[in-house]
């Protein structure tokens, strides 16, 4: 896409009367550049906090050393997006105008949000997502030939880091870079540029990947330029009444239900700060000033890790397997031998626990909210039935246990088994979902390491006989 004239985003005016996201983002630089200037001129020497060995060799769990903008995650009240609640952000940030308010918010308010700090205001989010569509509607033509020769077996992450990094080829901020032609406070431009692009292509490459693996890669629904991203997503997966070519049987209720798991989906899982894989490694690949398609390609192959991304899929495989075995999801005492036997044999329950919360996720809540505000849709699901039931058993198990620090129910306990409702059954294929949402939080990010100049990061590493010195060994 030509880029748009980029002296109007110079113009700085209170950005609540901006309808432009770029243009929203350049009121905001100014104060945050010399606030960060500040910091790093006078308080460079201030601690955050005494790194351990046991952190150097234990993952640098819990060190301090990453700057992030747009998110915290405290270990007892889970996520916060500038400071926002999932909770107030369900409150706050606008929805589909079609949904009169009953919906879910759009994941394009929440990149608005993560992007400049404030919440948008309905207008400004009508056309954001309105540029989301028109950026979106046409793959590059070697990025679709690319997708429709993989394998159809290929596992449907590889397909979608093989998609991103061919995009690459129409990098605007890599083309500018390699003329030499822009200026490291202008990075930034070029930068947002690929990124609203890298977002605003997911629908359509999520949708040839679903294809690819369940329709020998023919479409299953259609783009629609006038709907939004989420829609679009759904659409393209064969999940919508209007635009769907010839899958499920829906009626246009459970289609809106639909497109509005894919907007909660989405729109809470687009970032939880810096140091999970995904979003360290786009950061960590973006340092190196590689482009927006590369870096987040990289962060792709992160999240197809098993410890991080596809623990959706490892608790719908939990739920359909304990399902067969117990005579009732009622059945508390027979639920509850279940999960001894699984501990017994030095598995875990899939869903439980959390590398930094240490309370029940506020994510998790909101997918199950979700479920309860529809209960004629669940009721005659036994597996999310089951779902439920373990949020109430689970954790009392696991205390008495005693080896899981937190005993409570993560976000993949609920998400996985919902999506596997609607008939979305491919359990590789949850996780590019999950891809999709994920772009927002570490490509906004990537911006703002350009905003302020952020630099390459380069940790400094120890031996072992160094480690030995230190601890007098």
């Amino acid at each position: 896409m030509m880029l748009k004239n980029f002296t109007q985003t110079r113009l700085f005016h209170s950005s609540r009367h901006l309808l432009n996201l770029k243009a929203a983002i350049a009121d905001v630089i100014p104060k945050r550049r010399e606030e960060l200037l500040h910091i790093k001129k006078n308080f460079s020497d201030v601690k955050v906090g005494d790194i351990t060995i046991g952190s150097v060799i234990n993952g640098m769990r819990g060190n301090q050393s990453m700057y992030w903008e747009s998110t915290t995650l405290d270990p007892n009240e889970g996520i916060r997006f500038h400071g926002k609640t999932i909770a107030e952000c369900q409150k706050l940030l606008p929805g589909a105008p079609e949904d009169n308010g009953k919906g879910e918010f759009l994941p394009e308010s929440m990149l608005w949000l993560l992007m400049t700090g404030e919440v948008p205001s309905e207008e400004q989010v009508r056309k954001l997502t309105q540029e989301l569509a028109e950026r979106g509607a046409k793959l590059p033509p070697h990025t679709e030939k690319l997708l429709t020769s993989l394998p159809r077996d290929m596992h449907p992450m590889t397909q979608l880091a093989i998609a991103l990094a061919s995009m690459n080829k129409g990098s605007i901020f890599a083309e500018k870079y390699q003329e030499g032609s822009i200026g490291k406070m202008d990075y930034w431009e070029y930068v947002y540029e690929d990124v609203l692009n890298l977002i605003a292509a997911l629908p359509k490459i999520t949708g040839k990947i679903y294809s690819n693996i369940v329709n020998d890669g023919e479409p299953l629904g259609h783009y629609n330029v006038e709907k939004d991203w989420s829609y679009n997503i759904a659409s393209l997966l064969g999940m919508t009444v209007s635009d769907s070519v010839n899958m499920h049987s829906l009626t246009q209720e459970r289609s809106n239900d639909f497109v509005n798991l894919v907007r909660l989906y989405c729109g809470i899982h687009v970032d939880h700060e810096g140091g999970n894989v995904s979003a360290h490694t786009t950061h960590l690949v973006g340092s190196a000033l590689s482009d927006p398609y590369l870096s987040y390609s990289s962060g792709i192959m992160g999240l197809a890790g098993p410890l991080h991304g596809l623990a959706a899929q490892e608790v719908v495989r939990f739920l359909v397997e304990m399902e067969k075995d117990v005579d009732s999801v009622e059945n508390v005492k027979q639920v509850e031998e279940y999960l001894w036997k699984v501990l017994n044999s030095s598995r875990v329950i899939p869903g439980y626990g959390h590398a930094v919360l240490r309370k029940p996720d506020p994510r998790f809540d909101a997918m199950l909210n979700f479920a309860e505000k529809r209960p004629k849709e669940f009721k005659s699901d036994a597996k999310v039935q089951l779902m439920k039931q373990l949020s109430q058993i689970a954790p009392k198990v696991l205390k008495e246990h005693g080896k899981t620090k937190n005993p409570y129910p993560n976000v993949d306990s609920a998400s996985g088994i919902l999506f596997y409702h609607y008939g979305i059954d491919q359990l590789l294929f949850f996780t590019v979902i999950f891809g999709c949402s994920r772009a927002m939080g570490p490509l906004s990010q990537l911006v703002w390491d350009r905003i302020l100049g952020l630099p390459i990061e380069r940790p400094k590493s120890i031996d072992l006989n160094t480690i030995k010195k230190i601890c007098k060994i």
